[in-house]
């Protein structure tokens, strides 16, 4: 590597968490040539102190910082002596100690020492009292950091890839997002809570499962239903199916203030609305579904509208089970009218395995049951009943994943 920045412009950017309980460490630094912007960085943070985040250089000892030179900022108030002795102590020399051995292994370049300098943010856990744990997370999560900024870490296909897998463990939950289909969406459309907690708690373990809590279920509880299903189910998906016909937008900030992952208007609402709809819901970062639900030409509603939706449904709907067919010829059909939109084609309507197999050989992305599912006396036996119809259904996303760099 010539130089990290092109006329003192550029800087580079590292990241790491390792250790557990109170010791952990998480460290963030910039790393970047003296009269660039790390540069200027440093020289403000070294000469604009803070009360309870002053900034300290790093040094392997009294008297003998590394090079380049760095600034270490704690990133959690220090409150009294005790808190600044885990600072003026482990961290400072773990730090010191973790760039001059980069510098040593060459990970970072001999001849930049004297040109870059290293503005280092840690964090020091009020209750960490192990120095040695303090010192060895510190000192092994600035190395990777370090390392991981030279390398420009992660590389785009990195951070792509793991953007729907990962799971940030101080959260506690996945963000779900529907990114490697076909998926299985269980209606729990029964207006009752208690009945749809006991459908989820014999849900097998999959991330091919979606959850619809279903338009009954909505009107008698209202959307706050949605929250107190998360309490039986925090990591699902879950699709609010408002089947929104007016006032678009309002009721798609209902459905997201109770943490709605995607939300269905009716195919029937006006363009304007479904546009409004669709809109909206891009706007807060959820899913926009239209049901197609007695829509009779669905091409042409979806060719008005002027927002495209995330998801389309092809509903037949309770009422229209008998005698007719799936229609699956529209999901071709979709797909080449619309091959220039990224979107997802669900189909609904009294769905069996059987014909949920022959859907999703059509391409449905997504099968949504209801009664199969939530009447059976054996919930999940007939949930693997549908996993087990395609070997992409069978391939369960996360199971075995090793994290690497």
């Amino acid at each position: 590597m010539k130089s990290v920045a092109e006329n003192g412009r550029a800087y580079l950017i590292g990241e790491a968490l390792l250790g557990v309980g109170n010791e952990l460490a998480h460290v963030d630094l910039l790393i970047g040539d003296k009269d660039g912007p790390v540069g200027k960085a440093f020289a403000n943070g070294f000469s604009n102190l803070s009360a309870g985040h002053t900034p300290l250089l790093a040094v392997i000892r009294p008297n003998l910082p590394p090079k380049p030179h760095t600034l270490l900022v704690p990133k959690v108030t220090v409150k009294n002596m005790k808190d600044a002795g885990k600072i003026f102590g482990p961290a400072q020399a773990a730090v010191a100690k973790a760039v001059a051995d980069s510098v040593e292994e060459g990970i970072i370049p001999k001849d930049k020492v004297d040109e870059w300098v290293i503005v280092c943010s840690v964090f020091i856990h009020p209750q960490a009292n192990d120095y040695h744990r303090i010192f060895q997370n510190n000192y092994s999560a600035t190395k990777l950091a370090l390392t991981r900024a030279m390398k420009k870490y992660p590389s785009l296909e990195k951070m792509l890839y793991d953007k729907d897998r990962a799971k940030h463990p101080i959260m506690g939950f996945k963000v779900p997002r529907l990114w490697r289909p076909p998926y299985l969406q269980i209606s729990l459309d029964a207006p009752s809570v208690e009945n749809a907690q006991k459908i989820i708690s014999q849900i097998p373990g999959s991330d091919r499962i979606i959850l619809e809590v279903g338009t009954p279920l909505i009107k008698r509880y209202g959307t706050k239903v949605i929250n107190e299903l998360r309490k039986t189910a925090k990591d699902a998906f879950m699709i609010a199916d408002l089947k929104t016909l007016d006032v678009g937008k309002v009721e798609v900030d209902i459905a997201y203030e109770e943490t709605a992952d995607a939300v269905v208007a009716a195919g029937l609402a006006p363009p304007e609305t479904l546009d409004a709809f669709v809109y909206e819901a891009k706007r807060l970062g959820i899913y926009g579904a239209v049901d197609m639900l007695n829509v009779e030409d669905p091409l042409g509603k979806l060719k008005g509208m002027n927002i495209f939706p995330d998801i389309v449904i092809l509903h037949r709907g309770i009422d229209q089970e008998t005698g007719r067919t799936l229609g699956l010829e529209l999901i071709k059909n979709l797909r080449q009218v619309f091959s220039d939109k990224k979107f997802l084609i669900a189909v609904a309507g009294g769905i069996l395995p059987e014909t949920a197999k022959e859907a999703l050989l059509e391409g449905a992305d997504i099968i949504i049951v209801g009664r199969y599912v939530t009447q059976s006396k054996d919930p999940e036996r007939a949930i693997r009943e549908f996993l087990e119809l395609t070997p992409l259904m069978r391939k369960d996303i996360d199971h075995f994943r090793v994290h690497v760099e």
